[in-house]
């Protein structure tokens, strides 16, 4: 009687383990090499899509925001604006879809690609570490904008909170380089324009900063009396020097960066402005940051 246990026994081990419940369940817990090679394929290929999707939203949103300017100041007509037509141009061979490029020239105008009236909309916030923020939005759905963007502030651990009194609303007034041209040799026509302040950027442009409601006509005079051509023109908010918040933790910087690539998405959205300062952070990052924030 002893004997068949023991040949049954010796079939169950040395047979197909499907035939014996204990190594099924063993064989399903377990994950084949195959699948997890696929899986860390899959992770790679989403974290490439979507830096590539980011890079292509940047480069897409430089250029929407050079048409508009365009069409702002010399009007949506290509065939006697020859900045816009040299912007769209360009961003067509970029591959910007022309829904997007009809909507930006529309923009310029205050008006959506439908025809609508655009409405200007302002959200104030403040994000972790305490950094003061202000959205500039024109859009044709106001109280769909305004959903969006607060939902995403939440979703950042941030609060929707009047932020405006840290910052200084101004006119600012970017001119287009030229050999030669600097703040030295501007600053006295600059003086008797009434002007606010005038600083050269990183790029070596010229930027003027007036009150408010003397931009447009500011703009114009200086282009008149110095020989160059306006770049753009727009009212920013800046933040007050005293108030600036300086960053210190590179994680910090990070959420901020993430926070402002997924606020690019939100439709309307015109320009971000925030009171940080560099602080302790790395200038890879700070860079980074700067290059995300729409100003």
């Amino acid at each position: 009687m002893s004997a068949a246990p023991r040949r049954l026994l010796a079939r169950t081990r040395f047979s197909d383990p499907y035939t014996c419940s204990a190594c099924r369940r063993c064989r399903f817990l377990s994950t084949p090499a195959s699948l997890q090679s696929g899986h860390n394929k899959w992770s790679t290929i989403k974290h490439d899509k979507g830096k590539n999707d980011a890079a292509k939203n940047k480069q897409r949103s430089i250029f929407s925001h050079e048409i508009s300017t365009a069409s702002k100041i010399f009007g949506p007509d290509p065939n006697i604006n020859p900045r816009l037509a040299l912007a769209i141009s360009t961003a067509k061979k970029a591959g910007v879809p022309k829904s997007l490029i009809e909507s930006a020239i529309a923009r310029g105008q205050g008006i959506s690609a439908s025809g609508a009236a655009l409405e200007s909309v302002v959200v104030e916030a403040m994000l972790p570490p305490a950094v003061a923020t202000v959205i500039d939005c024109q859009t044709d759905n106001k109280l769909r904008t305004l959903a969006d963007i607060r939902l995403l502030i939440k979703e950042h651990e941030g609060s929707v909170t009047p932020t405006t009194y840290l910052f200084e609303k101004k006119g600012r007034i970017v001119f287009r380089e030229k050999d030669g041209v600097g703040v030295e040799e501007v600053l006295e026509e600059v003086l008797e324009a009434g002007a606010l302040d005038v600083i050269e950027n990183s790029e070596g442009k010229v930027v003027v900063f007036t009150e408010t409601n003397e931009t447009k006509a500011t703009a114009q005079a200086l282009a008149s009396s110095l020989g160059l051509e306006i770049s753009e023109t727009d009212i920013i908010w800046d933040p007050t020097e005293n108030t600036k918040v300086e960053l210190e933790e590179e994680e910090a910087a990070k959420r901020l960066g993430r926070f402002l690539e997924e606020l690019q998405e939100i439709s309307g959205v015109q320009g971000v402005y925030m009171n940080i300062a560099q602080g302790s952070i790395d200038d890879a990052l700070w860079s980074e940051l700067q290059s995300r924030i729409i100003a």
